[in-house]
């Protein structure tokens, strides 16, 4: 084999090479191969003879192998090495690293892992020189990477040389090992302990080589065709990406697990590799076209749109969150990610945007059914069959992998905010699109496909939740940094079509234009717009999801009913109609196998003890931020605010988004409800502060359907759970806010409801008093809360106020429950008689039922509120006194208690003999015993006494010794009580005597009679606009539930009444 023959003209090569190139990608290499050579290098010896080989390298001289020594040989670290032959190490070096050679002798020699690159030979290389240099290094490479070794252009005698190149060998494989081998070289050289020049010239042919080696991976990504491919393999971008996605540990198959290679990188290796090309390319322009379509293939990897999301057997979404993470690492590549055109795309609608932008694919990764169906049905089938601890297995094993995903997407989002000042701009303009988008998510029949979907705004919100955690320390030393005027400081959240706490949307308009920042004025700070925005993504994303989740419930709830009406009646089972139910049967089942699915499917992210903690963190510093807002002293809760908040609420207050309010009391409802114990850890004295500062003050609100909420939230925080004490039940018991102001909020709000100004306030007034009188109940053991009752008996006009609109109560909820119930054992007893049953046709059996389960419906919540009043009336009439006895109060006191007992204990309780009283919490003992106890509380009042006498409609005496009786006999009453009862009714028996006696003097004028009660007048007064005389305690009476004039229905106040000897 002779040199002095190429076996092709290298002229012609070099032409072919050049023409392939791309024009743009020709200049960025020729600026590396044209880069000086340093001063410092020693200059070129021609050689026309091949060099012979080198001698083998020797850092240290080898001793003879010597007894162990208890002390390292100290002095040999002194010895200097053999100087340092530039240019036989430039050659070898360049030869090591690349795998050529000039010389084809030297390929032999090495066995053919060097290739000869006789086509890299120059022209003018005559003179015999072989030698490797910067001055034919670009060539060399170009030489190389253009070859195919599978080209049939190759005679039989030059495949020889190529017999070491692999032939699916891809450039980036073949780049990678280069770099790798640069490396190596670099180490062992500075392992050598040359003197620092010499060091440093061989540094800038380091640095030269590398620059070199980044600049073709460059290229070979932005224009994969320029240079030889093997068949059948993709290459270029996705490249990286199959290192990147090999990151994850766990991921399997082609994507990891793999042994690693000589042109391969490991994870150790891969942040030098990125941060080699950052240091290559230019991060305003360069930069982006080498990593742009690395990012693109790595974050629309086809994974993320399988059906299988995170339940996929070969997780490829952890390997595509680990790339990711080692890209955002580099600063230069997180800035160059947000600057790409699918980082917020401008042209996505809300459906579309988790799809469209870079982030959305991995930020729609979770567990809501509606979304990922594949994993509900793989988890979560027929869990009414499975072992309980099975169920619990699947669900902690993705709680696991949402945490995973959720920490590391934070820690990539962090990583972009950190990057630069541009970078965290995109990061908030990228959430406040996701708000912006989705603004119409909270409506009531919102069709979810036209909406970002629950999984992706959830994960939204809680990378907000871990961005807000600095600031929410236990000492609220940040709170102030939050800009109170930031919905007027900034456009970055809209809130212009949303309903503010309590201002009119004009005032809102003027509160904005007059906050709005000067020209040249800092915007919100960073802790504001994160505490903003998690506000808005709670309200469009997280509270719609578990308005959702909820919706689930009641929907399992009507199927299963509709279910066991179908199963209770067996008419169909004779019929033609017997396969058509039987298969409607199976519908349903199936549909409750599903919903339960997708119930345990939501509750697996909704009840996550991780995500509760950071959401009760969050909303409790909300609360206190709230609080703190209206406090006139700015300063809750160190010290806690003075409570009731002032009348005069302040504008800023009044303008907030009424969503900041709402989604407080309705997570709370919902933490109270399904996650109470994660509230032991934080939440539950901001609970119990927040509702009791709301439920004082309720004029700082003005949707009376949230000041209903709010009593709620403190009714299910009093119910035990788990065999524990309840949430607050302690808390309401010690804490000095509620043995303060619990008795005068529980009083107020009472009043409070009555007057709603909603369609539905005349039913919603029961069930708020309805958990009045369970709070009240809770701790009506503490003797500083009774105390606190007893002073607010001595504002006598808020208490009987109270005390009218309780026997208001009692009178409606006991007449409508003792109804129904008549009505149900009517029903009973219809379908107890089987034969006429039976002959009565189809059509009214099913009205007849179908009327049974309103009535059961009905009664059931009727009976339940009923039994609450009078058992609150019962407690507060052995508490205090006088305020029953008022005029206004003591007469309808006395006549709704001798109705209820003469239905009771009169003829008509044999209709109260329904089946299954427990079924709808009828107890009618009980009830008796309560109605008793009142009666035996107020005995010794002569007033109650006389009032009772004087109800001619319901009192008999036989109705008490009938009640006495029964109480006897069932120990609903000690023997004590039924003589103490005896004792009343001879007390009013001679009452009774008393005022007949005075009816026989003879017939009063009319004028002397109240014109509504027609009971002779003992305050006569007169009405303003009416002019009708009336007995002041009647219209007291009368005002208490209604502030109208019952003449003329004028608007009337019981100050405005004229005393009647002023008529004239």
């Amino acid at each position: 084999m002779s040199t002095s023959q190429p076996l092709t003209n290298p002229a012609d090569d070099a032409d072919r090479i050049r023409m392939k190139r791309l024009a743009k990608l020709q200049a960025s290499a020729a600026a590396a191969s044209s880069a000086p050579t340093p001063s410092t290098s020693p200059p070129t010896a021609p050689s026309p003879k091949p060099r012979p080989p080198p001698p083998a390298p020797s850092p240290k001289p080898v001793a003879a192998p010597a007894p162990p020594s208890p002390l390292p040989p100290k002095k040999r670290a002194c010895i200097a090495p053999p100087p340092l032959d530039y240019n036989l190490w430039e050659n070898e070096t360049i030869s090591q690293v690349f795998l050529v050679t000039l010389d084809p002798t030297e390929a032999m020699k090495n066995d053919f892992e060097y290739v000869w690159l006789k086509s890299a030979i120059e022209a003018d290389s005559s003179d015999g020189n072989l030698r490797l240099a910067p001055d034919n290094l670009e060539s060399v490479v170009i030489a190389r990477l253009e070859l195919d070794p599978q080209s049939p252009d190759h005679d039989d005698e030059y495949r020889l040389f190529l017999s070491k190149i692999s032939s699916d060998q891809t450039v980036f494989e073949y780049l990678v090992g280069c770099w790798k081998r640069l490396n190596t070289a670099k180490l062992a050289l500075l392992k050598k302990g040359h003197p620092p020049v010499t060091i440093q010239t061989a540094l800038e042919l380091e640095k030269k080589i590398r620059h070199l080696i980044i600049s073709y991976i460059g290229i070979n990504f932005q224009a994969p065709d320029a240079f030889y491919a093997p068949a059948g393999k993709e290459v270029g971008p996705q490249e990286l990406v199959d290192v990147l996605l090999s990151l994850s540990t766990l991921s399997t198959g082609v994507y990891g697990g793999s042994t690693p290679t000589p042109n391969s990188l490991t994870d150790i290796e891969v942040p030098q590799f990125l941060q080699d090309i950052v240091h290559r390319f230019d991060p305003e322009d360069g930069l982006a076209d080498v990593l742009r379509p690395v990012v693109f293939k790595l974050l629309f990897h086809p994974s993320l749109f399988s059906e299988e999301g995170l339940a996929a057997s070969d997780p490829q979404w952890r390997g595509i969150l680990t790339g990711l993470d080692a890209l955002v690492a580099h600063k230069q590549i997180a800035v160059m990610i947000t600057r790409m055109d699918e980082w917020n795309p401008t042209h996505a609608i809300a459906p579309t945007f988790e799809r469209m932008s870079l982030m959305g694919p991995l930020l729609r990764l979770n567990v809501f059914s509606r979304e990922w169906p594949y994993i509900t049905k793989m988890y979560f089938s027929n869990v009414d069959t499975r072992p309980a601890t099975d169920v619990e297995s699947s669900r902690s094993s993705l709680r696991g992998t949402l945490k995973t995903l959720q920490s590391t997407l934070f820690k990539i989002f962090n990583s972009i905010v950190r990057a630069s000042p541009e970078s965290r701009e995109a990061v908030l303009a990228y959430f406040s699109r996701v708000v912006s988008l989705n603004l119409r998510r909270t409506g009531m029949r919102i069709d979810p496909a036209t909406v970002a979907s629950d999984s992706f705004m959830t994960n939204v919100h809680i990378v907000l939740l871990h961005f807000a955690e600095p600031f929410m320390d236990a000492q609220y030393t940040k709170i102030d940094r939050i800009d109170p005027h930031y919905y007027a400081h900034t456009s970055r959240i809209t809130v212009k079509d949303e309903t503010r706490i309590n201002a009119t949307s004009e005032e809102a308009v003027e509160w904005e234009n007059s906050h709005r920042l000067a020209p040249g004025a800092q915007p919100p700070n960073f802790i504001s717009d994160i505490f903003y925005l998690a506000l808005a993504t709670g309200h469009y994303g997280l509270q719609k999801t578990i308005r959702t989740f909820d919706d689930l419930n009641k929907e399992h709830d009507e199927v299963q009913r509709h279910l066991d009406n179908i199963t209770a009646d067996n008419t169909w089972m004779d019929t033609p109609m017997r396969a058509r139910v039987e298969a409607a049967i199976k519908q349903m089942k199936d549909e409750i196998e599903r919903i339960q699915a997708a119930q345990m499917a939501g509750l697996t992210q909704l009840y996550d003890p991780e995500f509760l903690f950071r959401s009760n963190t969050f909303t409790s510093f909300v609360t206190t931020w709230l609080i703190r807002y209206a406090d006139p002293r700015k300063a809750h809760p160190r010290p806690t605010v003075e409570l009731p908040l002032p009348r005069e609420v302040p504008l800023d207050f009044r303008i907030l988004p009424e969503y900041i309010l709402e989604d407080i009391i309705d997570y709370f409802f919902f933490a109270v409800r399904h996650g109470p114990a994660s509230l032991e850890l934080t939440g539950k004295e901001e609970v119990l502060i927040f509702t009791l500062t709301f439920m004082v003050s309720t004029w700082c609100i003005k949707n009376p359907f949230l000041k209903n909420k709010i009593i709620d939230i403190l009714f299910c925080s009093c119910f035990t759970y788990r065999g524990q004490s309840s949430l607050l039940g302690p808390l309401l018991n010690s804490h000095p806010v509620a043995l303060k102001y619990l008795m005068p909020a529980l009083t107020h709000f009472y009043i409070e409801v009555e007057q709603t100004g909603a369609s539905s306030q005349f039913y919603d007034k029961f069930n708020a008093r309805r958990s009045v009188a369970f709070v009240l109940k809770t701790v009506w053991g503490n003797p500083t809360h009774r105390e606190a009752l007893k002073k607010e008996t001595r504002n006598i006009d808020k208490f009987v106020r109270f005390v009218n609109l309780m026997i208001n109560d009692v009178t409606y909820l006991m007449d409508e429950s003792l109804s129904d119930l008549a009505q149900i054992y009517n029903i009973q007893q219809e379908m107890a008689n089987q034969e006429s049953w039976a002959a009565m046709p189809l059509q009214q059996r099913r009205e007849r039922e179908g009327t049974l389960h309103n009535l059961e419906r009905q009664a059931t919540s009727y009976t339940q509120l009923g039994n609450s009043t009078v058992d609150m009336l019962k407690i507060f009439t052995a508490e205090t006194k006088e305020p029953f006895m008022m005029p206004e109060i003591v007469d309808r006191l006395a006549a709704m208690l001798d109705y209820n007992l003469d239905a009771l204990v009169g003829p008509r309780c044999n209709d109260l003999r329904v089946d299954n009283k427990e079924k709808y919490h009828f107890n009618p003992r009980q009830l008796l015993s309560d109605v008793v106890q009142v009666y035996l509380n107020l005995g010794d009042q002569a007033e109650f006494i006389r009032a009772v006498a004087g109800d001619g409609r319901s009192y008999k005496k036989g109705l008490f010794e009938q009640a006495a009786k029964i109480c006897s006999s069932y120990s609903l009453k000690s023997p004590d009580e039924v003589e103490q009862l005896g004792l009343f009714v001879a007390k009013v028996e001679e009452a009774k005597v008393s005022l007949e006696a005075e009816d026989d003097l003879g017939e009063i004028p009319d004028e002397f009679l109240d014109p509504l009660m027609c009971t002779v007048m003992r305050d006569p007064v007169i009405l303003p606009t009416s002019k009708a005389v009336i007995d002041r305690a009647t219209i007291k009476s009368h005002l208490l539930s209604d502030a109208k004039d019952p003449f003329n229905r004028a608007p009337l106040a019981i100050e405005d009444v004229i005393p009647s000897e002023c008529r004239h």
